[in-house]
């Protein structure tokens, strides 16, 4: 029997992806398929080995902590075109996809670098947030292309490790380069760190032929990139940031301008619905997808981790008085125990096939972890701050990755691409989506504190001098209440984390208890 599956066992098949691993396809065996499927690949030598195989890696490895790196700079910009990427890697040849995200980000870093005002750095932010979507889902991509079924979950857990350490070393280089140098060269570092990754990609890595694009006319290519659900998913996106950012801080709750983005906001979400219910299969994001439970999770995690790893910094800097680059060796602890739970999440779901009880162990000891965080007060001891990161570390590693390695693991090959753009869609939105709540509550009760634990001086003066800089600039009899109001602050904040956590865990417990099947 052939192993090409028909139009009818691939939607089946697509389903099943989407369901959080639902009912097998029709015909051969998941395994039998899948053993053959490898042996057909391997036959062909389509998987490159060796040295091809660990240079490869190690491109998407720098690629990916390449746009780490950034990340606070550019998460709103990369989120707003994350919709494109959805049919970028399914239309288009995987490998000049690829190699032009960079180009397109690196040349967006430039600008940056040499910016002579805000409206020319504004738009190489735009640019570079634009490569950076597409850089993301590639990488992610081409694992899958590059390495065999069995070590998919590993090699993805290792860029998920990756993510997370740029996450931190990025604010930490542009503290010390912002400090000691020029604020420029946080821009200018990507630019030799890109250019490896694109000569690797161009020599090394062979497009398989089970990775070429759909074919059709480029007219027809371009009208189903969905460029409309891409403008109501930024509109609706751009509103919920503005009333984030406006309420309580520099307008009124009740003002008309917050009044108006509020009501537009689900608004758009639901035309934005109704837009994609309308395309139906062609939709970039399906009502399948909607009731995807692991979507779900995986914005919840994103956004307790992106919470924790933003707000964490602050807490070092203002209650302990910790330096901005200080506060990035702070934050270790996490990332390092957090680097070591993603690569063993990766193997073991490599061997033993099961991802919910990974994905629920991780959640349990996340929500446990960000809860002992919130118990941190003024005075805290270092033990207690290293001891509950590891703790979180530990949790949110083997969480975070999961939803990748499964869409890897279990749909066709030419559907990679599409299933790990919405992935990483629903991870980064639930970052971005939680960090701004999560910045509206510590900005409105920040003045709120302020004014009752320091009245005599204006809480626009406080937030203006920033966490590293009150203590110099401030009385001395002043300090203790802003220190005391920047904890108070942070205690809701990380209700959030714990919160965000916890409902994860519950959401993961309701998924399906199977085992997945790999497929080629």
């Amino acid at each position: 029997m052939s192993t090409t599956p028909t139009s009818s066992t691939t939607e089946k098949v697509n389903g099943t992806a989407l369901a959080d691993v639902g009912e097998e396809p029709e015909g051969k065996g998941d395994v039998e398929q899948g053993k053959e499927q490898v042996d057909t690949a391997d036959d062909v030598g389509e998987y490159p080995k060796g040295f091809r195989l660990a240079m490869v890696v190690l491109a998407l490895v720098l690629a990916v902590f390449l746009v780490a790196l950034d990340l606070l700079y550019l998460a709103s910009q990369t989120n707003s075109t994350a919709w494109i990427r959805l049919g970028v890697y399914k239309f288009f040849p995987i490998k000049a996809s690829f190699m032009t995200a960079i180009a397109i980000f690196e040349l967006g870093s430039l600008i940056c670098g040499v910016s002579q005002n805000s409206s020319m750095l504004i738009a190489g932010r735009a640019i570079a947030g634009l490569g950076a979507s597409g850089i993301s889902t590639g990488c992610y991509t081409i694992v899958a292309f590059a390495a065999p079924p069995q070590l998919r979950p590993a090699f993805t857990g290792i860029m998920g490790a990756t993510f997370g350490a740029g996450s931190v070393v990025g604010p930490l280089l542009g503290g010390v380069f912002t400090g000691r140098v020029s604020w420029r060269w946080c821009f200018y570092i990507n630019l030799p760190i890109g250019v490896p990754s694109i000569v690797v990609i161009l020599l090394l890595f062979k497009t398989p032929s089970t990775a070429q694009p759909l074919k059709a006319p480029l007219l027809e290519k371009v009208l189903q990139m969905d460029f409309s659900g891409t403008s109501l998913i930024m509109a609706a996106t751009i509103c919920y940031l503005l009333a984030m950012e406006w309420g309580g801080t520099t307008k009124a709750w009740n003002s008309a301008s917050v009044i108006a983005v509020l009501v537009l906001f689900p608004v758009l979400i639901f035309v934005f619905i109704l837009n994609e219910w309308w395309q139906g299969e062609k939709a970039q994001l399906t009502f399948r997808i909607l009731k995807n439970r692991a979507m779900l999770a995986v914005s919840l995690f994103a956004g307790s981790f992106f919470t924790l790893l933003y707000y964490l910094p602050i807490y070092f800097q203002a209650i302990d008085g910790a330096s901005a680059q200080a506060s990035g060796v702070h934050n270790l602890p996490l990332i390092i125990a957090m680097t070591i739970t993603t690569i063993a999440s990766g193997g073991l779901i490599s061997a033993f096939g099961h991802y919910v009880p990974i994905l629920v162990s991780g959640g349990v000891v996340t929500t446990i972890g960000m809860g002992m965080i919130y118990t941190l007060q003024v005075g805290s001891k270092s033990s207690h701050w290293i001891g509950y990161q590891v703790l979180a570390g530990l949790g949110i590693g083997f969480a975070f990755q999961v939803p990748q390695i499964v869409a890897q693991s279990i749909c066709e090959l030419p559907e990679v691409s599409h299933y790990t753009a919405i992935s990483l869609f629903f991870q980064m939105m639930g970052g971005t989506f939680f960090i701004s709540a999560a910045e509206s509550i510590f900005s409105n009760k920040l003045v709120k504190h302020l004014k009752v634990n320091v009245p005599e001086i204006d809480p626009k003066i406080v937030i203006g001098l920033g966490a590293t800089q009150f203590r110099n600039s401030l009385p001395v009899a002043a300090i203790p209440g802003v220190v005391l109001s920047y904890m108070q602050s942070l205690h809701p904040v990380f209700i959030l984390a714990t919160t965000l956590a916890g409902v994860a865990t519950l959401v993961s417990l309701i998924a399906r208890w199977e085992k997945i099947k790999i497929r080629i």
